[in-house]
């Protein structure tokens, strides 16, 4: 059983991602390890090479940002990578997902036990995200996600890259009984922790991955206002974090806002998704 894994980076040092964590996290469990760089201001394709493990094999490519419509450039990103992968098993984290080493065995055993059952395409984790801080878990967020998917079989990165599936009307789902199975390991997001002027930069540059109109020229990273954390649906973490991701932990430099939870009514995004369950609004 052959095992690659894959990821895409472009600007991961300016917009402060954790990708070398994110990295180390992954190297155990793969045979090789495919990072796509995008054409960077910073010297994210410098740290990737300074990684130095012969698993890694990065190319580089230019991002097309007239192809956005729905993050279609995010996805299209994504399947550089895939299509470069060799092994049985593609194993996808984005920059700011972690693994824990705790969950190794688990994932080790989902991919021995259902390689040779074709009918399993996927297999997926569960999800902690973070908010504004190490200790803050936002419970909002998806619950489940596929990272790691059978090779071979005509999958792709749909959408904006958060799914896997033949077509944009065929994605796999995280359900059991559905081509994919569990494999009871966490993935650990960090999309929003960061210094606050960083989640800014950040942000301003994600929203050119969607078709959202005249967008006008992106504001210079000094001309942002910091980035002002909001903790609707969010409660103290208490567990531990993976050990790849101690020393961003401990360098920490922002102070984060007083952290005081905000009840989910308040959240709209959780009212439009039970009015869109209920029929009352599409």
């Amino acid at each position: 059983m052959k095992v690659s894994g894959f990821t895409i980076l472009r600007n991961a040092v300016r917009f402060a991602y954790p990708f070398e964590p994110s990295i180390r996290s992954l190297l155990p469990f793969v045979d090789e390890l495919v990072i796509g760089v995008g054409k960077s201001d910073d010297d994210t394709l410098d740290r990737v090479h300074a990684i130095d493990d012969p698993r890694i094999r990065v190319f580089e490519t230019e991002w097309d940002f007239s192809k956005r419509e729905g993050g279609r450039l995010l996805a299209d990103q994504t399947n550089l990578a895939l299509e470069r992968c060799t092994g049985d098993w593609c194993f996808y984290l984005q920059a700011d997902e972690v693994l824990h080493e705790e969950d190794a065995p688990k994932i080790r055993a989902a991919m021995a036990r259902w390689h040779g059952t074709p009918s399993v395409k996927g297999l997926w984790f569960r999800y902690l995200h973070f908010m504004g801080d190490y200790d803050i878990r936002n419970v909002l967020g998806y619950k489940t996600s596929i990272r790691i998917i059978r090779n071979g079989v005509g999958l792709r990165s749909i959408r904006d890259a958060s799914k896997f599936g033949t077509s944009e009307s065929d994605a796999l789902r995280a359900r059991p009984f559905s081509g994919t199975r569990p494999t009871g390991a966490r993935v650990f997001h960090y999309g929003y922790v960061r210094p606050p002027r960083s989640m800014a930069d950040k942000t301003e540059w994600f929203r050119r991955m969607y078709d959202r109109g005249k967008l006008g020229a992106p504001k210079k990273r000094e001309e942002l206002s910091d980035w002002e954390y909001e903790f609707i649906a969010c409660v103290r973490y208490l567990g531990g974090h993976p050990e790849v991701m101690a020393e961003t932990i401990a360098a920490k430099d922002w102070e984060t806002p007083p952290f005081h939870p905000v009840p989910l009514w308040r959240n709209r995004a959780y009212w439009r998704r039970r009015l869109r369950k209920a029929g009352l609004i599409k």
